[in-house]
């Protein structure tokens, strides 16, 4: 399997986070056109908008927490020729996991759920980050 297949993964995630700006946007039209925003704290406040906003908005930031590291992990693998069938699979791994906890974010929001989405795409950047230091002290 070619290694450079290890960046669609990426590419997926990429447009996870596109997706969601999408629907970020959306949303606001339609709370601002219902009236539900505190139009003289819109700008600066988070909490000015009503919670399925909030809810969106706060998992475009975690889109630039855990998925930074999982960006350049691929990098990483892909720049000292590790990013064989096994990256690659715990690559897919991870951004199933981002897609369930994003489901679950913008959706019920129920916590246990999203941590266990969460600890699992830990354990797979954890798992990646093990396959990059045995390429790189032993590779």
């Amino acid at each position: 399997m070619p290694e450079k297949l290890v960046f669609l993964p990426v590419l997926a995630q990429i447009a996870l986070t596109f997706w969601l700006y999408i629907t970020l946007a959306r949303a606001k039209n339609r709370a601002q056109a219902a009236g539900e925003v505190d139009e003289a704290r819109r700008a600066l406040y988070d909490d000015a908008w009503p919670e399925p906003v909030q809810q969106i908005n706060n998992c475009i930031r975690n889109q630039f927490e855990l998925p930074v590291l999982f960006y350049v992990l691929v990098l990483l693998l892909w720049s000292v020729g590790a990013a064989g069938v096994l990256a690659q699979l715990l690559a897919w791994l991870f951004v199933a996991s981002r897609v369930i906890h994003a489901r679950v974010q913008t959706g019920s929001n129920h916590v246990p759920t999203r941590r266990r989405a969460f600890s699992v795409g830990a354990l797979v950047l954890m798992a990646m980050t093990l396959l990059a230091l045995a390429e790189v002290f032993w590779g």
